[in-house]
């Protein structure tokens, strides 16, 4: 199994802060924004007298209410089509698992979320890496590399849009190139689309879902831990209009029992009624988008694209190696600015986001998840520690 590039450097961040040093969390997509009131609410007033366990398929009422959500969106969506997951992360293992036998090979466009790769090890797939890259601004590659890939054991493509790790975003045609290949190869189309609601620019969206012809070759995983800033409910939905997926997936469903209750019940109580909440949230990503990578561009060496969606983007970095760097940042440098103990900044190292050996060494995936007072901070630290680096170096 691989180690995750987000969560392997967590133990040098613990150690840092037992020193004392303040630490600017750039590594991880955990909002620092506040999870609507009428969520924690509906927590605080619970009358139930026993925390039982739910259906497997998760309860109607949270299906129902994720129904309309997906209407708004111009989407249709039975409640009957929609199963909740203990996070995103359980539908995309689920999916995997329903869908890909050991030796199966899945193509999947990199730089990449690094679990997809890790849910592949899990199941005995083979990922097939598509390469897209910072100078074209992580756009999906051309139909003719995913048609170079296509083998016997092809199962399934799997998209992330907007996309975690580049903030990349797949046009409404690069949508429908993938579906003429879906269709002609009869493969699955897993499309992870949980930053849904952060698209900038007026940019043009289409969900999977609304690909006309292959509507039982398509899941949508789903979640509402960035949407409503709710990491820690652990709910995430697989979203399939494939009635015979659907009941190999209920196989699996049933075997872990059932969904979190409790998460359940946050979920259902931040779909409707927190318009203005999700518009206040979008424009604080719009802000703190723009000003990062303003700020980073600026820094000698560093180069990063304006992402076009979700909350991260990728930085190239004046440097050879930047585990190296990043590990550096924790175990050796400190700036002693502001705070007695010093600061400095977490980062995850891209090379962890590519299937291809040797493909990001110089880049970190970095989240804009904390206020832009923070990112200033964090953005002066960056800076210094990559002059003391390279001076090092």
């Amino acid at each position: 199994m691989p180690s995750s590039p987000i969560r392997k450097l967590a133990p040098y961040a613990t150690a840092a802060e037992d020193r004392g040093v303040k630490i600017y969390h750039l590594n991880i997509g955990q909002p620092d924004i506040p999870t609507p009131k009428k969520a924690i609410d509906a927590l605080r007033k619970i009358t139930r007298t026993t925390l039982e366990y739910s259906p497997s398929q998760g309860y109607l009422s949270v299906r129902q209410a994720f129904s309309r959500y997906y209407s708004r969106y111009g989407i249709d969506v039975d409640p009957e089509e929609i199963i909740i997951t203990a996070g995103g992360s359980f539908a995309l293992l689920f999916s995997f698992m329903s869908c890909l036998d050991p030796g199966d090979e899945i193509i999947v466009p990199e730089p990449s979320y690094a679990n997809y790769f890790s849910f592949a090890k899990s199941v005995g797939a083979v990922v097939r890496p598509v390469t897209s890259t910072i100078e074209d601004g992580f756009a999906l590659p051309p139909v003719e590399e995913f048609k170079k890939l296509v083998t016997p054991r092809t199962k399934a493509i799997l998209i992330c849009n907007p996309n975690n790790p580049t903030g990349g975003l797949y046009s409404p045609e690069e949508m429908e190139r993938l579906r003429d290949i879906v269709l002609k190869h009869d493969l699955f189309l897993l499309s992870d689309e949980v930053y849904r609601e952060f698209i900038y620019d007026g940019a043009p969206y289409r969900s999977a879902l609304s690909l006309k012809g292959v509507e039982d070759n398509v899941i949508v995983i789903d979640s509402v831990s960035k949407r409503y800033s709710e990491c820690g409910i652990r709910i995430g939905m697989m979203v399939t209009r494939n009635p015979v997926l659907r009941a190999v997936m209920m196989k699996f469903c049933q075997a872990r029992l059932s969904p979190p209750l409790l998460g359940q019940i946050v979920a259902e109580n931040s779909v409707d009624g927190t318009e203005e909440y999700q518009k206040e949230v979008y424009e604080e990503y719009v802000s703190r988008r723009n000003f990062l990578v303003e700020g980073l561009n600026k820094i000698p060496g560093v180069f990063t694209n304006l992402p076009r969606g979700a909350f991260y983007t990728i930085a190239r970095l004046p440097v050879d190696d930047t585990e190296d760097f990043c590990k550096w940042c924790l175990t050796d440098f400190r700036y002693t600015g502001v705070f007695p103990g010093g600061e400095t900044v977490m980062m995850a190292p891209a090379s962890g986001f590519y299937a291809t050996p040797g493909l990001g060494r110089n880049e970190v995936r970095i989240a804009y998840v904390l206020n832009k007072e923070d990112l200033a901070r964090a953005l002066d630290v960056l800076e210094r520690a990559l002059g003391q680096y390279l001076a090092r170096k």
